[in-house]
């Protein structure tokens, strides 16, 4: 008999850890490979983790609601045959990234900030401290002596909010940029402003009849992810209405010989993307991110499509390298996209990386909405519903009055970023090729 270790498996760029939400199997069952052993939760996608062999549980490591780095040992399996031991990811030492660092000179010591002098190994467990630090973090925390006041000054970037390695990384660079500053001469100049608080909400009342409805977990994120894009970026909102005639006409002379001939189904969605796609080419200062006082322009264009789910939560998954699709291709990226996301088979990566995205509140009869951008993106575009309006119609025999498909699009955007030209025009280029569709577009 052999002992395996089953490690949380990689779930894509920019995830580092996943939250335990419910066993499969208890200690002491037998498992097949690729059996689903254990569900986790990343951001918004829930995912189940497979083994890659087969064996006995002998001893679960994580249990429900707690949280596992990408490659750490979630449980012990025996298996038959030669060791079978899975290969486990060397953690990084401290030693490994301490060059990573901007050491401040040794001689300038902070005047505001005096340092622990003693951490213990239990000093930011979750028993202890609101603040939860993995050992490699707790083991640079220490080195650097890094006191509990700066912790809580660090805003982590991890799950839920954890301080990572990269945080506390980018946290003594920047450290080390201000204690090589002159020292301040009394304490009261060295403080920053006080920014004003919020007033505490008022306290709710319940009467006879209400159901309270605790969030669940989902609902959390979005709430938090919603607030925190308003609080980060001064949102403005342009709108226009566009003549989607040409788009209604081509969509309903080739959805059935499309669906016929590839099995899936010709929505608006692929010929919006595409608009949007060709409008970030002509302006791709609209594919940017915003990360401190410098702007991180984008060369991949993933468009982030929001979708609603059965549960009524919100999630949005990411059509990659949108530009490089044909419109057959965008079309089957977004049906398989959108029925996975309706049926929780998104994997995490399929969530990350959006660059720009759009919202279609038209599908449940909205004629326009003003839509939060998702952090760090700086804009996103919401489309309406459409219907049929008359509409005054410019000919070489003079102006006529038809019926036309209208919509509304609305475009909101980040105005630390983008100003108003350049969001207006940005909409304005959605509109006209939305407007011009070529009706002998092949697809």
């Amino acid at each position: 008999m052999a002992e395996y270790k089953l490690l949380l498996p990689s779930m894509g760029e920019g995830v580092m850890e996943a939250t335990i939400i419910s066993w499969l199997f208890n200690e002491g069952d037998f498992i097949k490979e690729d059996d689903s052993v254990v569900e986790i939760a990343t951001d918004k996608v829930d995912s189940d983790v497979p083994t890659p062999v087969s064996g006995k549980i002998v001893k679960i490591l994580k249990q429900k609601d707690e949280v596992a780095k990408i490659g750490e040992a979630i449980a012990i399996l025996e298996t038959e045959g030669g060791s079978q031991d899975s290969q486990e990811p060397e953690t990084n030492s401290y030693e490994e990234v301490k060059d990573q660092i901007v050491q401040p000179e040794p001689e300038v010591v902070s005047a505001l900030e005096q340092p622990l002098s003693n951490y213990s190994d239990n000093s930011f467990s979750n028993q202890n401290s609101d603040i939860y630090l993995s050992p490699l973090v707790k083991s640079i925390v220490q080195e650097e002596k890094i006191s509990e006041s700066e912790l809580k000054s660090i805003k982590g970037s991890g799950l839920e909010g954890r301080i990572t390695k990269e945080d506390i990384l980018g946290f003594l660079q920047n450290r080390g940029a201000v204690q090589s500053a002159p020292a301040p001469q009394t304490v009261s100049q060295a403080v920053s402003p006080v920014k004003s608080q919020p007033a505490p909400a008022q306290p709710i009342s319940i009467n006879d009849g209400d159901e309270i409805i605790q969030m669940d977990r989902v609902r959390k994120i979005i709430a938090d992810a919603m607030v925190n894009s308003k609080h980060t970026s001064p949102h403005v909102t342009s709108f226009i209405e566009t003549d989607v005639t040409n788009v209604v006409t081509w969509r309903n002379a080739n959805k059935n010989s499309y669906q016929k001939r590839d099995g899936e189904k010709l929505t608006f969605m692929p010929i919006f993307i595409r608009a949007v796609v060709k409008a970030i080419q002509d302006f791709p200062m609209i594919n940017v991110s915003v990360d401190g006082d410098k702007i991180i322009k984008k060369k991949n264009i993933n468009i982030g499509m929001a979708t609603a789910l059965p549960d009524g939560n919100l999630i949005v998954p990411v059509i990659k390298n949108a530009d490089q699709l044909s419109l057959s291709g965008l079309a089957k990226a977004i049906n398989d996209l959108a029925y996975r996301a309706r049926n929780k088979k998104l994997t995490p990566a399929d969530t990350q990386g959006a660059t720009y995205t759009i919202s279609n509140v038209g599908t449940f009869g909205n004629l326009m909405g003003t839509p939060i951008i998702p952090q760090p993106q700086v804009a996103i575009l919401a489309v309406g519903a459409i219907v049929k309006k008359p509409a005054v119609i410019e000919t070489e025999f003079g102006d006529v009055i038809a019926i036309r498909q209208k919509m509304f699009m609305s475009h909101s955007y980040d105005h630390r970023v983008v100003d108003g030209s350049l969001g207006g025009m940005f909409l304005k280029h959605v509109n006209d090729y939305l407007e011009n569709w070529d009706l002998n577009t092949e697809i």
